[in-house]
Parts: structure tokens; C-alpha cells; sequence
């Protein structure tokens, strides 16, 4: 191997590690991808540079600002009611239907936004229907997928492909030319999941009681601050019950009077009865201290939330979410949202200790107390392209729909997918186009097409652009596709593409489905200029299992979305998906030589 080799492997192994590990950022990763191979002089600065201005980093920036539009227009804020009433009345044909129709949507719109939007319609369905949240919310994140899988624009792994294909001198992906295998797809995951996946996600009837779900009947109370105790006097701020025992003082009640959320200066006095949220240890600690009594464990439902004026919410953090990546104390809800954190349902863990510490990660659940009258704030912020979580549970803050709004937003898209499946223009210029036509009529404004915009995705297509790039110039590419077909060559063009699905869907089991489809693109043209072959199947091979993660929650963003509102365990994934990875493999294997022949 050449010098330029050892370090695009050394690079590309370090990659893999901080990919899977998620100890840093994806984009992060990606631009540190970047700086080293422009460094070590294996790529050119401007090659290193150049993803950032590449048509496929640009039309997946434009798709966001139009999925954003359509958000925007309230079109889903009517469908959680009507779906509700299909699931009472069949379970089966509920899904049927709700599977259906999210897979047709992200065909044609972004999945990130559309699952955002669509996991507290869910909650909300169940709800009605007496289920189990857990029993919609895998079936809406894989509904998503199979729909993406159906046309260029229907996920960014797709582009992603596309552009890297045309930048290394491979065939270009025709709009509808994935449809063939994305309709298969499509049609056999949602029968999958109506007759075989539902009987195999958690069941059971969700839990309604938010303090039952979090556990948290030890962690919320009264106290009352005696004559005589050291407390009295101080500013809230310079109190060691908050310095010293890190209570968050939510309420105090005064001479009848209550002061919620009250600020740092004002000053505790004798008679005071603090609601606080502290660890069971502490407040133990506090009975043993003179003047100091501590009343019975504070309701959390029901008649005292409505006697105090407010209400409790959970808030998911969304995959584009500015919170994602702080902790819970810079993210600051009480000064930023109005909202008291509770306790955060990370993964399959709930924290209710050291919240400040806490580190928020997409699709963690934050439980929150909220004055009454501040809920529709925060429920038309999370119209907002630029949403910071989504509120599980009641609908009424989503944007009515507006009619007039969604015509408009719906024909631009649906010019955009003609003018660019006919080649009237190319998928870049259509969306580009479009964009400006939605702001132009007043459907966004310019600071929300910023806001609409997952830079996250954006930086890391544009990092990962150039490990394809150095992979090709230092012949990395050529040397592990040779490797691949001498090991599957003899057994056949059918084996060669076989093993390259199993290749990728494993590797997008550990990390983001994009920067697996940027690493294998350079691969798989490699694999068919090794093997002789047309390269078309294999990019298509590429796209599809890419895209096809369902193991695990930490594959594809919208899993990791729908992983903590689910209520879901690690191995929940792998017993619905597993047999939907082998099913899948078995079709692309089989249907992949037809539709797209050799």
C-alpha cells in the first residue's frame, strides 16, 4: 500500500471509531475528515472544500427549506382525530393506512421533519385508541424509510449517492429510477409491519400518569421554612438549599399567595412553603435539620395541576433540535421556555438527578411543568421550522391548515419533481427554484429557510465528500473492492451485489446512513469497473442499504427520534428489524439484477 493509503485507512478507521462511538458530532467528525486529509496532502484544500458547494450538498439544503414550507401550511394538524377514529375501529387497517400514508409523504419530502411533525400525532392516536405509544412509533420511523427508498429526493442517502456517483464518473440517479425496488420496498415493509411487526413491538396500554411514566413521586415535594432556620433571609441565589442541596425552587407560596418560577434576588422568609424538585437523599437530609418541614410528596396530576394553574409536558428533542448537544443547564428552559425540567428519559434510562449535568441527545424526553397559560406558546413555537422538541400529546397548538398555503406548497413540489424527472432541469436548479418561489409568496421568510435548514446534515455530506475523494485519488477504493470481488467474484455478479447490500446495512446499523452511503459509493464503483460491470446496480445497492436500518436506533435519525417517545428498549429494534434486514437483503439480492441489469 502507498503512503496515501495508510493514512485514508487511518483516517477512515478513526472516522468509524468516532462514528460509532458518538462521542463527538457527526458534522463535527466529518470536518475534522476534511482538515486531516487536506493536511496530510492527500486531497487538494479546494477538493476538501468542495462538498460544500457540490449539487448534492445544495439540493438536500433546498429539499429541507421545502419540507419546512409544507410543515408550515398545518396540512397534518387534522389527520391525528380521523387516523385516531380508523385505529379504533381496526387496529390492522389503522396501520395499514397510517403506514401508507407517511411513506407516500416522504417520498417526496424529507422523513426528519415529517417524523417530527408526526410523533405526537401518534402519541396522541394511541392514546385515543387505548395503545401503547410503542406500537405506532417504530412503524412511522420505518414508514419513512421505505418511502425514501422510492425517489431521489425521498431521503439525503439518495442525493448523497447520486452526487458522489457523477463526482467520481459513475452514472447519475434519475428521479423515479429508484421506484422499481422502492415501491417493492414500500409495499412489503408496511405489509410486514401490519401482520408480522406490530405483534412484535411492546404492547400494553400507555401509561398516562406522567409521574407513574417518570417515576417521579420522591423527587417532587413541599417545604416549609420555619422562624429561626438559617434559610430565612437569604436571596433564593445565595441559599445553600439551592448552592448546596441543588434544589430547583419551582413555586413558593406566600401569605396565599403564589410566585412561580420566582427569581434569584427575591428574598426567602419565614412561613414560606417551597415546591422544590431534589433527590430523595437530600430531601431526607432536610428532615433531619431544625426548623425545616417537609410535607408529603407533591400530586402531579389531576385536580392539584389545575388548582396551581399549570401543566406537566414531555418535550422530545427533534433531530435538528439547537438543544441537541447541550445539557440540560445550558439549555436553561426555565429562562429560555417557561418550562421547569423534571426529569429526562434518555434511551431506556430516566435521569431525575443532576438534571443541570445532563447532556440532551435527539429524541430524549424532557419532563416539564408549564404555567397553563404558556403551553400554546410553546406549542406554536414547535411550528416553527426551527423547532427545539415537539410536545407529546395534545394537538391544538399545530398550525391550522391553511388551504390556500398548501396548494401553493404542494404545486411547487410538484414541479420540482417533474421539471427534474423530465430533465427540463436539473434536481439542484428545480429546488433551487422552488425555494424562491415559496419565499417570494410569502410562505417562508428568508430567516426561516435558514432556520428549516439541518446543518448538521449539510456539513456532514460536505466532510464526507471529501473522504470519497481521497479514497479515489489514493486508489483505497480500487485496492478494497478488489479485495470484496476476488472473495465473492467466483460465485457470480448476483453474489457481488449480494454481499455489498449485507456490507452496507450493517454498516449503517452503527452509524448515520449518509456518511455510510458517501464511505461505500467510491467502493462500490470499484467493485463493478473490477468485476467489468455496469455500475448502475451497484449504486443502487448502495442507496437502498444505506437506508435500510432497522436493528438498531442509533442507525437512522428518525429511530433515534422516535427510541425515547416510544417508551422503546435497545432490543425492541433488533426483534421487529431483524426480520425485516433479512427480508430485504433476500429481495434486493433477488429483484436488484432485474430491475437493474448488469
Amino acid at each position: 500500500m502507498s503512503p496515501n493509503e495508510w493514512i485514508v485507512l487511518a483516517v477512515l478507521i478513526g472516522a468509524l471509531i468516532l462514528f460509532v462511538s458518538e462521542k463527538l458530532s457527526i458534522d463535527l467528525v466529518a470536518l475534522m475528515i476534511a482538515a486531516a486529509l487536506v493536511l496530510s496532502g492527500v486531497i487538494t484544500p479546494a477538493e476538501g472544500v468542495a462538498g460544500f458547494s457540490d449539487a448534492a450538498t445544495l439540493t438536500v439544503a433546498f429539499m429541507f427549506v421545502l419540507s419546512a414550507a409544507l410543515m408550515k401550511t398545518g396540512v397534518f394538524s387534522t389527520l391525528g382525530p380521523r387516523l385516531s377514529e380508523r385505529f379504533r375501529k381496526n387496529e390492522r387497517w389503522g396501520l395499514l393506512v397510517f403506514m401508507a400514508m407517511v411513506g407516500t409523504v416522504s417520498g417526496f419530502v424529507n422523513n426528519t421533519p415529517i417524523v417530527a411533525v408526526f410523533i405526537p400525532i401518534a402519541v396522541q392516536m394511541a392514546q385515543s385508541a387505548n395503545m401503547h405509544p410503542g406500537k405506532l412509533l417504530i412503524p412511522l420511523s420505518f414508514g419513512t424509510i421505505f418511502g425514501g427508498t422510492v425517489t431521489l429526493i425521498g431521503t439525503s442517502t439518495n442525493i448523497v449517492v447520486s452526487g458522489l456517483s457523477i463526482k467520481l464518473g459513475g452514472p447519475e440517479i434519475g428521479m423515479f429510477q429508484m421506484a422499481p425496488m422502492g415501491l417493492v420496498f414500500l409495499v412489503v415493509g408496511i405489509l410486514y409491519m401490519v401482520f408480522i411487526g406490530r405483534h412484535l413491538l411492546p404492547g400494553g396500554k400507555d401509561q398516562k400518569d406522567l409521574k407513574e411514566k417518570f417515576g417521579m413521586g420522591g423527587y417532587l415535594t413541599e417545604i416549609e421554612l420555619m422562624p429561626g432556620t438559617r434559610f430565612v433571609g437569604k436571596r433564593i441565589m445565595d441559599s445553600a438549599l439551592v448552592r448546596e442541596l441543588e434544589m430547583d425552587i419551582i413555586e413558593i407560596m406566600r401569605d396565599g399567595q403564589r410566585f412561580y418560577l420566582p427569581p434569584g434576588d427575591m428574598v426567602l422568609e419565614a412561613g414560606d412553603v417551597l415546591k422544590v424538585r431534589c433527590d430523595v437523599d437530600k430531601i431526607r437530609a432536610l428532615k433531619d435539620r431544625a426548623n425545616i418541614t417537609v410535607k408529603p410528596t407533591v400530586q402531579m396530576a389531576g385536580d392539584d395541576l389545575r388548582t396551581r394553574g399549570t401543566t406537566m409536558v414531555e418535550l422530545v428533542i427533534t433531530a435538528s433540535s439547537p438543544l441537541d448537544g447541550m445539557t440540560l443547564g445550558e439549555a436553561d428552559l426555565i429562562r429560555s421556555y417557561r418550562a421547569v425540567p423534571l426529569a429526562v428519559r434518555h434511551r431506556e434510562d430516566v435521569v431525575r438527578e443532576r438534571l443541570h449535568d445532563t447532556v440532551l441527545r435527539a429524541g430524549d424526553v424532557i419532563l416539564a411543568e408549564v404555567k397553563n397559560h404558556y403551553v400554546r406558546s410553546l406549542k406554536e413555537l414547535e411550528g416553527q421550522p426551527d423547532a427545539p422538541f415537539a410536545i407529546l400529546g395534545e394537538q391544538e397548538g399545530m398550525a391550522d391548515f391553511d388551504r390556500k398555503r398548501f396548494t401553493l406548497v404542494a404545486l411547487v413540489i410538484l414541479g420540482v419533481v417533474i421539471t427534474s424527472s423530465l430533465s427540463i432541469l436539473p434536481v439542484m436548479m428545480a429546488a433551487l427554484i422552488g425555494v424562491l418561489l415559496i419565499v417570494l409568496t410569502g410562505g417562508l421568510t428568508m430567516k426561516q429557510v435558514y432556520e428549516s435548514i439541518e446543518w448538521k446534515v449539510i456539513f456532514l455530506m460536505a466532510g464526507a465528500f471529501s473522504l470519497g475523494a481521497a479514497m479515489h485519488n489514493s486508489g483505497l477504493d480500487l485496492r478494497m473492492a478488489g479485495k470484496l470481488v476476488a472473495v465473492l467474484g467466483p460465485w457470480g455478479p448476483v453474489a457481488v451485489i449480494s454481499g455489498l447490500y449485507i456490507f452496507t446495512s450493517a454498516m449503517t446499523e452503527m452509524m448515520s446512513n449518509t456518511a455510510t452511503a458517501a464511505l461505500i459509493t467510491p467502493i462500490a464503483l470499484s467493485m463493478a469497473a473490477e468485476a467489468g460491470l455496469d455500475p448502475t446496480p451497484f449504486i443502487m445497492t448502495v442507496c437502498f442499504a444505506a437506508s435500510a436500518s432497522f436493528m438498531t436506533p442509533i442507525g437512522y435519525q428518525t429511530n433515534a427520534m422516535v427510541y425515547t417517545a416510544g417508551q422503546y428498549k435497545y432490543r425492541d429494534f433488533m426483534r421487529v428489524g431483524f426480520p425485516l434486514h433479512i427480508l430485504f437483503w433476500l429481495l434486493a439480492t433477488l429483484l436488484i439484477p432485474i430491475f437493474y441489469p448488469f
